[in-house]
């Protein structure tokens, strides 16, 4: 595991693609936490949700950064270094509502 992240780059202004999980607010499943895919935006339920979709969007798109995309939660996490951190300064993280 490293000890930081080396895929800043991944890190782009994309917009969330919804208030929810895409996967399952199309197949009417649940989810715990969202996160956002940083590179296109893609909103996926947490690993701790029966669909794990954020994690399936990592192993399809090979995109490696995500954000917790909940509500006063400012971290992400590095699928490919398997290293979560914050960014100083990086200002207020999209959330839904």
């Amino acid at each position: 595991m490293a000890d930081i992240c080396g895929h800043l780059e991944a890190i782009a202004s994309a917009p969330p693609s919804g208030d929810g999980c895409v996967e399952c607010l199309a197949t009417g499943g649940r989810w715990l936490h969202l996160r956002r895919c940083t590179t296109c935006g893609h909103v996926g339920c947490c690993d701790s949700s029966p669909g794990r979709h954020a994690t399936a969007h990592f192993h399809t798109s090979g995109h490696p950064l995500i954000q917790s995309f909940e509500r006063g939660e400012d971290w992400y996490w590095c699928y490919l270094d398997e290293v979560v951190f914050e960014r100083d300064g990086a200002g207020a993280s999209p959330s839904h509502p």
